[in-house]
């Protein structure tokens, strides 16, 4: 399906910044909403057909991909059977397989893109100028490709009930011992959003959120020109999966929360049951721009939420300035306590007469000091590990196999 301009017959995309539909050629703007459903009918007997089908290939060698020929040029159009809009390689007009949107799976409503793909490219280089440790070449990076693709989502209520057994440690020194505390509720969660697409996990899906929903519309297949664009393709199994995980993630959060007399606190044992409101399931589709870049040989890809402008993405580091740096603090901070204790050492390890009274209370302040560089490496290795799991997730073959399906 390709929707003309009504002045001259040009290709109309969506422009973000305007929130309009832009001719290409003579810069007309029209609301998505102008074109009727009638000026589209033309095309709804044009299915995707499978390149079986055509040209004989019945072998497990070969995937089972579709071709649409493009309304503009004739092109053959090669999609993946989830794929719902794409770009003509050939003319480079977008192209909405308008009878999937229409007869499989129609979505209920959309989030239009609000932050432009020049947009989401500064909001990336601002970020990356900001990192002492990230490296001059990722700062000046060059993307490989960037992609504005729309994401499908079920958005449901759900009923959660659970309960959790949290192990904790409590009192301090000597008087240390091992306790454990029985958690039990019941959450109701309202417009819970749910990744609707296998080929994009769900963690780097998650971290896109939150979307403001307030500002979704009634879905209208105009808002996909010049996007690309996946339909739901789980079933209410994997549905039912996604919305038990999630709500367990959260239950547990404000569980281990609830213990505020205890440390190094850990769930031992859990169950829940979560039951979703199938009568109120909207299918939506949220927008955001996939940015890829090579670095040192590897493939990044960075997320970026097209409506927020919030950033998923994490970034390899200059481990060589890290280090350096971290010695060379190692070292001012021993130097620096060395000259604050001095003293103090002195009055235990000098007259015996002082050493009764000042033991105590020297013996505390080296303690806290002790105490407080152990918390600061503990804080910093968990850091270190957090970013690592993100960059392990920027370099997932998965995510670049999802953006790299979609036609140049």
């Amino acid at each position: 399906m390709i929707t003309q301009c009504r002045n001259c017959a040009g290709q109309l995309v969506f422009d973000p910044a305007k929130q309009l539909l832009v001719c290409g050629h003579c810069r007309s703007t029209f609301k998505p909403e102008e074109f009727d459903i009638s000026e589209k009918e033309e095309l709804l007997d044009k299915k995707a057909e499978s390149m079986n089908d055509i040209y004989g290939m019945d072998s497990d060698e070969f995937m089972d991909c579709y071709v649409y020929i493009c309304s503009s040029c004739g092109g053959e159009v090669m999609i993946n059977g989830s794929e719902a809009s794409t770009r003509c390689i050939y003319c480079g007009n977008s192209t909405v397989v308008f009878s999937r949107i229409a007869r499989h799976k129609r979505p209920q409503a959309i989030i239009p893109f609000k932050v432009t793909k020049e947009e989401a490219v500064m909001i990336v280089r601002d970020r990356f100028r900001k990192g002492l440790f990230i490296p001059k070449e990722i700062k000046n990076f060059k993307a490989d490709s960037i992609r504005g693709i729309y994401i499908p989502y079920w958005i449901v209520n759900c009923d959660h009930k659970a309960y959790a057994v949290i192990q904790g440690t409590v009192g301090s020194g000597k008087s240390s011992k091992t306790a454990y505390f029985g958690r039990a509720g019941r959450m109701k969660l309202k417009a819970l959003p749910l990744d609707a697409s296998k080929m994009l996990s769900d963690e780097s899906s998650s971290r896109l959120e939150p979307f403001n929903f307030h500002a979704a519309k009634e879905f209208d297949d105009d808002y996909l020109l010049g996007f690309y664009s996946n339909v739901s393709d789980i079933d209410y199994g994997d549905l039912r999966s996604a919305a038990s995980r999630r709500a367990s993630e959260y239950f547990n959060q404000q569980a281990l929360a609830s213990v505020k007399n205890a440390r190094s606190k850990k769930i031992i044992a859990s169950d829940h049951l979560t039951t979703i409101d199938y009568k109120e399931m909207t299918y939506a589709m949220l927008p955001a721009w996939f940015i890829t870049y090579d670095y040192r040989g590897k493939h990044n890809t960075i997320i970026v939420n097209g409506q927020t402008g919030k950033i998923v993405c994490g970034v390899p580091w200059n481990k060589v300035l890290f280090y350096s740096l971290l010695i060379a603090t190692g070292i001012a901070l021993t130097i620096v306590s060395f000259i604050i204790l001095k003293p103090f050492l002195g009055a235990v390890f000098g007259d015996s007469s002082h050493r009764s009274s000042s033991s105590d209370g020297n013996g505390k302040l080296l303690g806290l000091l002790i105490g407080s560089a152990i918390a600061m490496f503990s804080f910093g290795i968990a850091k270190i590990m957090k970013v690592i799991k993100s960059i392990n997730l920027t370099q997932a073959g998965s995510i670049f196999n999802f953006v790299k399906k979609r036609q140049e």
